[in-house]
């Protein structure tokens, strides 16, 4: 598990490096005082979402994922959908929290699905509520779930999952104790329940993130891009968490941000490392694939300032179309969600501006919105 690079090899990425560096800085630049910057970094997160499980080898369609995060899906959501919005969840967290916080033991601990503090992790995620405040019993619904009428419901459902599951665990330890049937009480290192099926023992996902985490130090004496780089290198050799590997871009924007490189936003990596040959990704060569990572970033920049101008224009167009209205009128509030979202549905709309859903088929039409799907399971509009 011991990485390390080589003098000769950080020398021959020196170019690469200052031309990530320069592009990251002006999308910084112009993302924090831009009009469109929040519905930007919002789209965003669902764009890196998707791309996260592409690099991966999955499919999985921006628009599914968007239904899905409103509770409003068009058909069953398939696993590879449900990973996907584990990404979405988990990338609102980190930017939720502060800089360094994903980077740090707890953050981690928090990422990774563990328990801290008696409390459940992914309740605590999906609120956005800091670790180790919630409380089972009232679980106060903030943020994303604002718009959920059903938030509360499922935090209740979610806090007495959380009370069930350690009632089973401490009758699992009393029965351990008492050797009832011959059995013995797991070691504290074992994984517990019939997960324990799934992991091989061999495999020391704690051992494995204290090494990776113990590059950080290293990162920070290089420039932010280089460190990044190299951080997301030792992550996919390490290979600290089998099943959450889609963390480790999603750690390459945090670490960027504490570094004050990109702090207006969580960088979308994953955009602009799919379009990067896995040839090139998972290559022998190390210069190699760091070379590419820092393509990487250099693309990321350069789509998100494509991204940045696309949606000021859009949003320069339909706002046109509103300028004669009147005060109360719900156009505004349709911008605003199309600036934020990739594509939205007619009951989507109904919701977020408050009308029916035929009152929201007319909004579209009259902002002239275009229709992004076909003859299928729904309609949906978006910014081309």
């Amino acid at each position: 598990m011991r990485y390390q690079i080589p003098e000769l090899v950080l020398q021959t990425l020196f170019s690469a490096t200052i031309e990530a560096e320069d592009r990251l800085a002006r999308l910084d630049e112009r993302a924090v005082r831009h009009p469109v910057a929040e519905g930007f970094r919002e789209r965003g997160q669902f764009f890196d979402a998707a791309g996260a499980l592409w690099v991966a080898g999955e499919l999985v369609h921006v628009e599914d994922l968007v239904l899905h995060d409103a509770h409003m899906d068009a058909r069953a959501p398939t696993h590879e959908l449900t990973i996907a919005h584990a990404v979405l969840r988990a990338r609102r967290r980190i930017w939720l929290s502060d800089p360094d916080w994903a980077l740090s033991s707890a953050g981690l601990a928090v990422l990774r699905g563990e328990q801290v503090g008696g409390e459940t992790p992914s309740i605590e995620m999906d609120r956005g509520v800091p670790p180790g405040t919630a409380d089972d019993d009232n679980v106060i619904a903030d943020g994303d779930d604002d718009d959920n009428p059903l938030s509360l419901e499922f935090a209740e459902i979610d806090a007495a999952i959380a009370r069930s599951q350690r009632l089973l665990d401490e009758q699992a330890d009393e029965v351990g104790d008492s050797g009832f049937g011959g059995t013995e009480r797991p070691s504290a290192s074992e994984p517990k329940g019939q997960l324990g099926l799934l992991f091989d023992d061999e495999w020391d996902e704690g051992a494995r993130l204290e090494a990776w985490r113990s590059l950080i130090a290293a990162a920070d004496r290089m420039p932010a891009c280089l460190g990044a780089a190299m951080l997301f290198d030792a992550w996919e050799q390490i290979e600290p968490l089998r099943r959450q590997h889609w963390l480790g871009g999603l750690l390459v924007g945090a670490y960027l941000r504490a570094r004050g490189k990109v702090t207006s936003h969580l960088i979308s990596f994953h955009t602009g490392l799919k379009t990067i040959r896995h040839e090139r990704r998972r290559a022998r060569d190390q210069e190699v694939r760091l070379r590419a990572f820092l393509e990487a970033l250099v693309l990321t920049g350069e789509l998100g300032l494509k991204e940045l101008d696309r949606l000021f224009l859009a949003k320069t167009q339909m706002e046109m179309r509103v300028r004669d209205r009147r005060s109360n009128s719900s156009l505004p509030g349709l911008i605003e969600l199309l600036l934020s979202r990739p594509i939205v549905s007619a009951g989507l709309v109904a919701r977020h501006v408050g009308v029916t859903q035929r009152g929201a088929l007319n909004l579209v039409r009259e902002l002239g919105a275009k229709e992004m799907t076909g003859r299928g399971r729904y309609r949906g509009w978006g910014i081309l």
